[in-house]
């Protein structure tokens, strides 16, 4: 299975910007997957998932302000980021739901760095 996040890049606070997650390698369409992301020093936390059947969770940190859509002709996950902030900066990963065993092998992710 291979994970490729893209659309990272640099924003003012207060702008957006919208990632993309291309899965491959296995069948898309049954899991539920998570967008998560790393700051320096910190650990990585999920700030958004969605199921298979469309439904959608957000940490208190985004909600209001990310979200979250999936294409499963596409075989894509989507994180639209709307009224970005400065601690929204971190690298994006996508990845499958679940504990760290279930999931599959990391991409690269994709920087966002937000400037005020």
């Amino acid at each position: 299975v291979q994970l490729v996040e893209s659309g990272g890049g640099l924003v003012q606070a207060g702008g957006s910007l919208r990632l993309s997650c291309a899965v491959s390698g296995t069948t898309f369409g049954g899991y539920a997957i998570g967008w998560y992301r790393q700051a320096p020093g910190n650990e990585r936390e999920l700030v958004a998932h969605i199921t298979s059947g469309g439904n959608t969770i957000y940490a208190d940190s985004v909600e209001g302000r990310f979200t979250i859509s999936r294409d499963n002709a596409q075989s894509t996950v989507y994180l639209q980021m709307n009224s970005l902030k400065l601690e929204d900066t971190a690298v994006y990963f996508c990845n499958r739901l679940g504990p760290a065993e279930a999931r599959f092998s990391w991409g690269q992710g994709t920087q966002v760095t937000v400037s005020s």
